[in-house]
């Protein structure tokens, strides 16, 4: 089983003066990021960290992230992924659930939640829970300069690694592997013994929680997917080679499950600048593309990409690869990019949070398949096994999550009900539509069930539900559809006085990622069947024409 923190240290040891990550004008070769890593997690364990303390982390994709992530990683720690954006509600559930010991954050973050700037977060939209006093008895890490708001004590990324740094001089070279570094070993003990007793920690540890993922949930019902160093090694693992990583290949993408990969096959990782969207400044976007020759995107980013260099074709990259990962992929996509990109190869991910990847499709192959019925999404990756019980997909594999974090240590996952119909033809699989609920927006899998009871238990709300409108890319644009206990319309419309009051209570009530597109209000929801089962397939052509045009999310 691969470890993810020794596969990308193992990186460092081949190559160590090549280049690893550059970002902000910055670069670092691997010999320096391996020693910032190894510096971090010396550093934690320093200062107490022990095996298996859960660290909330809401740091930005940047080197910072990533030195602080793996370092935590190292030393025995449990990343848990922490999305400021969530809304403060929800925000404080998650956390409630994952009771961590540790807060990790950025300055600024530290200051926006703080007492007097609070309410101007509020007005732009952010619901920030007060990261400094928010989990009572933590420590607490910066990363980046000391700010107002940011606890008195809190530990600066710059000291731990300067910490960590004295004490692996002291104990005479690195102290790699967490747990492992604190292994007193008697003088006399053979090096076989020595290197044996190391590699059975390292295998206990490859088992170990390693990092804590929030996908749908509620404030009642956060739900969270845990994973091992075992597992994302796998899986990261089966990502590098499937998509074509190779030594000094240069990647751009702000994605930590895109970059690690990319260490891990020995290639020059490239992110671009923070809060940089291809939409909002398109041509700053592209000047990063010119040294790329793989990039990874989502569908919906790909299309801002390719239309804004319908606008400038003189910047047109020569890239290598492209990966498409996240939401379905569709053929007028495929087209457009290998109109733009003759050359390139295209790679086509398929995965969820619990299990990544799944089957990697190639691009050329998929749209050759196109007017075929179902959604040719690859072939399996090496660690995942796959079953069809009932049409439904199952998946199991080296790769597939510990569990669910309400769930353990009593249910831990032991294969993955995707709620996927599937058949298995040849060595590709594909897809046949959902066995149960699920939209999807970017890189989020929406699950109405979920939401619908809480807008329904709004006043005035007689009854709720949503509704995901495809577009031309494959993500769904999503429609909340509420029918006023008074005065409910004659027909569909959006200007109903219910449909702004919903609109305005959701934010903080529901996932940020799950916001609507479009608040509707209806006479009736439509259903069907002697059940009276809600007919979802109508409701999405009723509310269609409310964002057929590109409607502003609810809120």
């Amino acid at each position: 089983m691969t470890d993810l923190v020794e596969a990308v240290l193992a990186s460092a040891d081949r190559t160590p003066d090549a280049p690893a990550l550059t970002a902000r004008g910055r670069s670092w070769s691997y010999r320096e990021l391996a020693r910032r890593i190894r510096a971090v997690s010396a550093g934690l364990r320093a200062e107490g960290l022990e095996l298996g303390d859960p660290v909330l982390f809401s740091v930005r994709p940047g080197p910072d992230a990533v030195v602080l992530a793996l370092g935590i990683v190292d030393a025995g720690g449990v990343v848990v992924f922490a999305d400021p954006g969530a809304g403060e509600a929800l925000f404080r559930a998650r956390a409630g659930l994952a009771d961590p010991r540790w807060v990790a954050a950025e300055s600024l973050l530290y200051l926006a939640s703080s007492g007097p700037l609070r309410p101007l977060a509020r007005r732009r939209g952010l619901e920030l829970a007060p990261y400094a006093t928010l989990v009572a008895d933590a420590r607490y890490l910066r990363a980046g300069p000391w700010l107002p708001g940011v606890p008195r004590r809190a530990l600066s990324l710059g000291r731990l690694m300067r910490g960590g740094r004295r004490r692996a001089g002291q104990r005479g070279g690195d102290q790699r592997g967490g747990p492992t570094a604190g292994t007193a070993v008697g003088a006399g003990v053979a090096a076989e013994a020595r290197n044996g007793l190391r590699s059975e920690l390292h295998r206990a540890l490859e088992l170990h929680r390693a990092l804590v993922v929030f996908t749908s949930g509620t404030t009642g019902a956060p739900k969270a997917v845990v994973h091992t160093r075992g597992s994302l090694g796998a899986g990261l693992a089966d990502f590098a080679d499937g998509v074509g990583i190779r030594p000094g290949l240069r990647v751009l993408s702000d994605q930590l499950m895109v970059g690690i990969p990319a260490l891990i096959g020995g290639a020059h990782w490239t992110m671009p600048d923070q809060g940089l969207d291809p939409g909002a400044r398109p041509e700053a976007y592209l000047e990063h593309l010119a040294d790329a020759e793989l990039l990874f995107a989502a569908p919906a980013a790909l299309d801002t990409i390719l239309r804004a260099l319908d606008a400038r074709p003189e910047l047109t990259p020569a890239l290598e690869t492209i990966v498409l990962g996240g939401a379905p992929v569709l053929p007028p996509l495929l087209r457009r990019a290998f109109a733009r990109f003759p050359g390139v190869r295209i790679r086509a991910v398929y995965g969820m949070t619990e299990i990544l990847p799944v089957a990697i499709a190639d691009g050329a192959r998929k749209l050759a398949a196109a007017g075929k019925e179902g959604d040719r999404v690859g072939r399996l990756v090496p660690s995942v096994t796959a079953r069809i019980v009932d049409d439904e997909l199952l998946l199991a594999g080296p790769g597939l999550a510990l569990g669910y974090l309400a769930e353990l240590p009593e249910h831990p996952l032991a294969e993955l009900r995707t709620g996927d119909r599937a058949t298995i033809d040849g060595d590709e699989l594909v897809l046949r539509g959902r066995a149960k609920d699920m939209f999807i927006r970017g890189t989020q899998n929406v699950y109405p069930g979920l939401y619908e009871p809480i807008i329904a238990g709004l006043p005035g709300v007689l009854d709720a539900a949503m509704a995901g409108v495809p577009d031309a890319i494959g993500d769904d644009r999503i429609v909340v559809a509420v029918v006023p206990a008074a005065d409910p319309p004659t027909s569909a419309t959006s200007a109903h006085p219910l449909v702004a009051e919903v609109a305005r209570r959701l934010p903080g009530l529901i996932d940020a990622g799950v916001l609507p597109d479009a608040v509707v209000a209806l006479p009736a929801l439509p259903r069907s069947g002697r059940a009276r089962k809600l007919d979802r397939a109508a409701l999405a052509g009723i509310v269609a024409p409310f964002v057929a045009g590109g409607g502003a999310r609810g809120g």
